[in-house]
């Protein structure tokens, strides 16, 4: 080929793979874009091909189907990790994600001690229980520690949509719809986690169940109060009679003022808090990141006699001072 012909020809075909790149890209981030123009989960999700039964179960987690068999404590605490999912919006099966975290501290411990094997350290029994305690923490204490946080924030979030969320059902009620259209409003008018939440009733309801169960069942799924209310005052109202619309407009104006008398409890209380937390969570954070990054600081004195029953003795002073704390920080208001 003439050499005079080459470099046009490149330049060619460089435009026009930039131009395809820059498509690709354009298409991308207008699909990106579109999806998210979803306010919520629920949306989302319908959005991307599911249907309403499918993920009804998803977001409620009913096919989250817990081991048979286990003992009272240990279902009860499945129950309550079973929650801690539902409120942290994750759509993972409870059972895939419980053997996950079963499973990843038992793979780290087995590196480590492969790893010490054939890098000439000793196996001793100090250097097995501080490996073990390193592989739990990270496998198992901080994802749960990271999915709790998450279920948390979603908890707040959820108490302070709530009052903004009986704002627009009473001006749905006021403008002349029915209780149920004014539900569904709140489905694509108020973002997560409170418009999946009232997303999920509506399907409930629109699969058979009564309008009273699925609320409370999702004021049980989240544990306020402030949603027992709601109901409660739903329930007398379809019974006794009366203006609803004024009824939820009061209701809204009491947990306001509830919620400002909890966050200057929040307010007074904030140091505590932050103790608690900064106590709870550093000596975790730091032992694993001094663990990742320097492993011998820790190995070369796990061989002295006295290591175990000091290493011991911190683990339960830690264990004492961590539900001690809990309960001074734990506020009802």
């Amino acid at each position: 080929m003439n050499p005079a012909w080459l470099r046009p020809l490149l330049l060619v075909c460089v435009f026009g793979a930039v131009v395809l790149a820059v498509e690709v890209l354009v298409q991308w981030l207008a699909s990106s874009r579109a999806e998210g123009k979803a306010i919520n989960l629920r949306l989302k999700m319908i959005g991307r091909g599911r249907s309403q039964s499918e993920t009804l179960n998803l977001l409620r987690r009913s096919d989250g189907a817990l081991p048979t068999g286990l003992p009272p404590i240990l279902y009860r605490a499945a129950q309550k990790f079973e929650r801690m999912l539902m409120q942290a919006q994750l759509t993972v099966a409870t059972s895939r994600l419980m053997l996950i975290i079963f499973v990843a501290p038992v793979a780290i411990f087995f590196v480590m001690l492969v790893m010490m094997t054939f890098s000439g350290i000793g196996i001793s029994f100090g250097r097995v229980l501080i490996s073990a305690t390193f592989s739990g923490l990270l496998g198992g204490a901080l994802p749960v520690m990271i999915i709790n946080f998450k279920a948390t924030r979603m908890r707040k979030k959820m108490q302070e949509q709530f009052p903004v969320a009986l704002d627009v059902f009473v001006r749905g009620l006021r403008a002349g719809h029915p209780i149920a259209a004014a539900l569904d409003l709140l489905t694509v008018e108020m973002a997560d986690p409170i418009g999946t939440q009232f997303g999920m009733a509506v399907d409930e309801v629109t699969y058979g169940a009564d309008l009273r169960d699925a609320l409370q069942n999702m004021a049980e799924r989240w544990e306020l109060d402030d949603m027992r209310m709601f109901v409660v005052s739903l329930s007398v109202q379809s019974e006794t009679g009366g203006n609803l619309a004024e009824i939820l407009e009061n209701l809204s104006q009491v947990i306001r003022e509830r919620q400002s008398m909890y966050l200057k409890v929040r307010a007074l209380s904030s140091e505590g808090r932050m103790t608690a937390i900064m106590l709870t969570v550093l000596p975790i954070f730091a032992f694993v990141t001094l663990f990742l990054l320097n492993p011998p600081f820790f190995l070369d004195v796990a061989n002295d006699p006295w290591f175990v029953p000091g290493f011991l003795m911190l683990i339960i002073l830690y264990l004492v001072g961590f539900f001690t704390i809990r309960k001074m920080v734990d506020l009802k208001v």
